[in-house]
Order: C-alpha cells, then structure tokens, then sequence
C-alpha cells in the first residue's frame, strides 16, 4: 500500500535533477489556478514564499512539493503523480525552455488507504 500523497515518474526524476544541477534547491508549488496555475510549477528553493496555508504533501526527488489548502481539499482523496510530458512549462516554471513540462496524473486512493492516511492526520 502507496500512501504517498505525491509521487514522480521516472522522467519527472530526471528533470528535477537536471534543474537542481542548474539552478540549485528546487520546490514544487500546486496552486490549482488558471493558466499555469494548473500545472506543478517548479521554482528555486529561495524565490518562492510557501503561504501559511499551503500544505506539503511530501517530496519528490528531494523537493518538497506544496499544493494550495483549497485545492488539497479537492485532491486530498488523490495521490498525485508527477509526470512529464512534452510541451511549454509554465512561464515561471523552471521548466520553461526545455520543451517539456511537468503534468499532474492522479489516483484515487482506495478506501483502505484514505483511512491510513486519516489515521496519520494526513487528511
């Protein structure tokens, strides 16, 4: 049983890695907004402010990965996949350039798994 409330592809792995080789700590930011609000967006550990209500889901390849308190509580029944997919990033996205982007994919978590999750305070 997978109760990681965010998890990377393999892919996914391999850009964070490249970006962290480039532009130092990185974290994720999931605001569930319009435009590039609606893809995970990759920044530089020191230009980006976590807002007192965003939570941390977990990290993936090291970066810690913060969705908005709003849309966790659409999501908070998901895990969420980060995946990479070709494209534009986000235009503040570290991304942006490497004509490819980060893509949200998700899964329900079964009825088991949400209990151990409510169990742990996660939800």
């Amino acid at each position: 049983m997978d109760t990681r409330q965010v998890i990377a592809t393999l892919p996914a792995l391999q850009l964070i890695e490249k970006l962290r080789a480039r532009h130092g700590p990185v974290l994720f930011h999931q605001s569930g907004g319009c435009c590039d609000g609606s893809s995970p967006m990759c920044f530089p550990t020191d230009d980006f402010i976590v807002g007192d209500r965003d939570v941390q889901l977990g990290e993936i390849g090291g970066a810690p990965f913060y969705i908005s308190a709003p849309q966790f509580e659409y999501w908070k029944h998901t895990q969420l996949i980060i995946d990479v997919v070709p494209g534009r990033g986000g235009m503040f996205s570290l991304e942006n350039g490497e004509g490819v982007r980060f893509l949200v994919r998700s899964r329900l978590f079964t009825d088991e798994e949400f209990a151990a999750l409510q169990a742990q305070g996660k939800v």
